[in-house]
């Protein structure tokens, strides 16, 4: 009777499984917004992220099911605006075109006045990237403009989203403080496993955790589907804007969030129809961003979290808008719908499955990680002591790595608008990571960052110990990309393991695509140098007391201006002979020279 029964149960719940589901999906909906109502009566300002992400969820849904069930009827509803477009658009484009130019230049004027002229050599190394490109370029009589100027434009208004509004800076901030606190909870597995002093080993009991947690977590969005509809909206958007094709649009998107070798096999059925320059398109989308995993690594390394993001971001468009520049399109893509395509889903058949494969999944990660830095600053330690050997036979012992990555590189960082003592530091860090990896750089971009946050002198034996914050940020975003011969590599082997029938196009388009993922990344440091104004910087007394140590007197410039009437504020008519406190006597008479105050204390 009760096996009878059972099976009655079994077949009912069979027959109106979709009922079923859809009231316990009600339940749970219920209920939650049932506890999002009361927690906003409770406390508005405590729960405004649950209360904009519920809003944001909401919406989001609501947009996928109408354009699902009533796609026909919305097409139909903005036919009219679309024909109007199609007929005016050649002059309306020219007109938009124009409308932005002027507002770009009057805006660069009213910008650089305000800032100061390191902003504009920021904008001239942009052009110069451009221009560089376009000589070099596959067929420069065949680049279609629309994708680069778009490009360039959409990294542009992002970064300004950023670094100039209040409303796009508090939301890369809270997201950045947000996923750094997330990433904090690997530590509790790292303290179980490794025990309570495990931090003592920095880089392998506290940074490698971060990669195996994160690859989970990106394992089971993934599951669950979130990551393939959040990768299907940026690309959309960049499809839209760019006029991209849709395989190179979604590959470009993904790889914000996913690596270099996991993100064409979001489209990997596809992959043996498209053209060489959507194959390099492809590649180039790998070599200017980062992969979501070795994010928390570098977040915990501490470089900043919003700024990492931003860069992520930026390079995306940046990375299609070079891609079509450098290699332009000659042929005729088969895929030219969104409709014609589909992406990969999960193969995991559960949450558990799907944690335990991101997990193990992250081991080969790691251990090329792992391999990779032991044998490079090993190779490194190896090279510099070889150099400094053979700069030793010349007098000049000083010679290493990182001096001739620096004569290099440091045109193109100084273009980037770093300031000028800086860019032999920055143009190092440059080497470092085409040469060797990213993860290299930013390990030294960390050390810099840290010893200007201690303070103390910015020389040791002719040799800078920091940089300024502008210098710093401009870095991140530059290093942010995997673009490097060993990354040349991964990729080429990887493409061609899931593309046999295009090994030949991979190989002939992987370098060119390895430069033209650098200059995507230069572009975005180069438009991180035009908005970006630091709010932290070297504290006046450590400033003063660095200018005016040195041997030649230092030029005016508004930093020294602006703390010398600072320390002679702090006083505040005190008639003490010297004042004394953190400014030091060599500050002092320093100031007095500058702004020739008739004070009693310069007296």
């Amino acid at each position: 009777l009760l096996e009878k029964k059972y099976i009655e149960a079994c077949e009912y719940c069979k027959e109106h499984k979709t009922k079923i589901q859809y009231g316990i999906y009600g339940i749970l909906i219920t209920a939650y917004l049932a506890g999002v109502i009361a927690a906003c009566s409770l406390n508005f300002q405590r729960a405004l992220p649950l209360f904009i992400g519920t809003v944001l969820v909401i919406f989001f849904v609501c947009w996928d099911f109408l354009t699902t069930k009533y796609e026909d009827r919305i097409a139909v509803f903005f036919s009219p605006a679309e024909t109007y477009l199609k007929k005016h658009w050649f002059w309306l484009k020219w007109v938009l075109c124009v409308a932005f130019l002027i507002t770009f230049i009057f805006w660069i004027i009213f910008d650089i006045a305000k800032q100061g002229y390191q902003h504009l050599i920021s904008f001239g190394g942009l052009l110069m990237y451009v221009f560089l490109l376009f000589i070099f370029s596959k067929y420069p009589n065949r680049v279609v403009w629309r994708p680069v100027f778009s490009g360039i434009a959409m990294q542009f208004l992002l970064g300004a989203l950023v670094m100039r509004t209040n409303v796009g800076f508090d939301m890369f901030n809270w997201l950045g403080i947000q996923i750094q606190t997330f990433l904090e909870y690997a530590d509790t597995g790292a303290k179980f496993v490794f025990g309570e002093k495990y931090r003592d080993h920095f880089f392998a009991f506290k940074v490698l955790p971060v990669l195996v947690f994160f690859s989970t977590v990106m394992s089971m969005l993934y599951h669950i589907g979130f990551m393939q509809w959040l990768v299907a909206k940026v690309g959309w958007i960049m499809e839209i804007f760019m006029g991209t094709t849709p395989v190179e649009s979604l590959v470009a998107a993904a790889n914000i969030f996913v690596g270099q070798t996991e993100s064409p096999l979001m489209v990997r059925p596809y992959l043996p129809y498209i053209t060489i320059s959507e194959i390099h398109a492809v590649m180039t989308a790998g070599f200017s961003t980062i992969a979501g995993t070795v994010f928390g690594a570098y977040v915990s390394f501490g470089i900043s979290a919003s700024h990492l993001l931003a860069a992520s971001v930026m390079s995306a468009p940046a990375s299609l808008a070079t891609s079509k520049l450098f290699w332009p399109e000659t042929e005729k893509p088969m895929l030219t719908r969104r409709s014609d395509l589909q992406m990969v889903k999960s193969e995991t058949r559960n949450m558990l499955e799907a944690a335990l494969l991101g997990a193990s999944s992250s081991i080969k990660l790691v251990a090329i990680i792992v391999v990779s830095l032991i044998s490079f600053i090993s190779l490194l330690a190896f090279i510099d002591s070889a150099l400094s050997w053979v700069g030793g036979l010349l007098n000049y012992p000083q010679l290493d790595f990182e001096n001739i990555c620096a004569y290099m590189f440091m045109p193109f960082a100084f273009m980037m608008g770093v300031d000028w003592e800086d860019s032999f530091v920055v143009a190092g860090l440059l080497g470092y990571k085409t040469f060797f990896n990213e993860f290299v750089a930013y390990e030294r971009l960390s050390k810099l960052i840290h010893n200007r946050e201690k303070g103390g002198r910015m020389y040791i034996d002719g040799v800078k110990q920091y940089m300024t914050v502008r210098s710093e940020v401009i870095a991140t975003y530059a290093l942010c990309g995997f673009a490097n011969f060993g990354s040349l590599g991964i990729l080429t082997g990887g493409l061609a393991s899931i593309a046999p029938s295009k090994q030949k196009e991979i190989a002939a388009s992987g370098f060119r695509a390895m430069i033209a993922g650098t200059v995507a990344c230069f572009m975005t440091a180069c438009v991180a140098g035009m908005l970006v104004i630091p709010n932290l910087e070297v504290p006046c007394h450590i400033f003063l007391q660095n200018a005016f140590n040195s041997t030649d007197f230092p030029a005016n410039s508004t930093k020294l201006v602006e703390c010398c009437q600072q320390l002679f504020t702090s006083i505040n008519g005190s008639q003490e002979i010297f004042h004394g406190g953190n400014y030091s006597l060599s500050s002092w008479k320093g100031c007095c020279r500058i702004l020739d105050q008739p004070a009693l204390n310069c007296t």
